[in-house]
């Protein structure tokens, strides 16, 4: 594929845009506390299924919150806590995330200043996360992203959630983009997937928590970090 007739940039959220280990280590550490309460058990058991080290703030690149969202290890905090993985019980889930990830919210680079040079160079931007929608637009609006952005899809959109393609066939439906017309940035295999599943480019960011090294030769473009971005881009342009 070439990069060439890009028209639409879609970008990972966590471990792409936003910090993931300063974010999400102290945030996690955080919700699995107050979900635990005074049970000491408990609360190992959430840090043990989540693959989190308490001592260091952050996950291991296994752990299924590293790409998942709570859709996917909610269940397990549910067993974890002996209580049913209800609706309710998810959505407590990611309210709880909401407030900690905007405590500590921490971009990576110069992000804001990144996509507002892609927005005025003319191409559509849209965020595809494994977040919550409503916690993604947050963030994004603390980080000044949000005017610079046409769509925030996550799992809970009505578009299913990453590694499936919905997001970005999605944004290409709305906007009449063609596969090759968008390229999804990204920092996982989920990332990878979502692209290739929707005929889409995949821009491999290295600024992740999980090693990326098996993912670079299926890349079409691998960048140290968002910010190199709009040169790759310009480099990729014929005069």
């Amino acid at each position: 594929m070439s990069l060439h007739g890009l028209k639409a940039l879609l970008f990972d959220k966590d471990g792409t845009l936003v910090h993931f280990d300063r974010t999400w280590g102290p945030a996690a550490g955080a919700v699995m506390r107050t979900l635990a309460g005074e049970d000491a058990a408990a609360l190992r058991r959430l840090e043990t299924v989540s693959q989190y080290l308490p001592d260091e703030e952050r996950f291991l690149p296994t752990s299924p919150l590293v790409a998942g969202s709570s859709a996917h290890y909610g269940p397990l905090w549910a067993d974890a806590l002996g209580e049913a993985p209800t609706d309710a019980f998810l959505a407590r889930i990611d309210a709880l995330f909401s407030a900690e990830g905007l405590r500590h919210l921490t971009p990576i680079g110069r992000a804001g200043d990144t996509l507002q040079r892609l927005h005025g160079a003319g191409l559509r931007l849209s965020i595809v996360t494994n977040d919550a929608e409503a916690n993604a637009r947050l963030q994004a609006e603390a980080l000044g992203f949000l005017p610079l952005l046409d769509a925030v899809h996550g799992y809970d959109s009505g578009y299913g959630s990453k590694p499936g393609p919905g997001m970005v066939r999605a944004m290409g439906e709305r906007f009449g983009f063609s596969g090759p017309e968008m390229a999804v940035i990204g920092d996982s295999a989920h990332d990878l997937a979502a692209a290739r599943g929707a005929d889409a480019l995949f821009i491999l960011v290295r600024t992740g928590p999980a090693p990326v090294d098996d993912m670079i030769p299926l890349a079409d473009l691998v960048l140290d970090s968002v910010d190199d971005l709009p040169e790759a881009l310009a480099e990729a342009v014929p005069c």
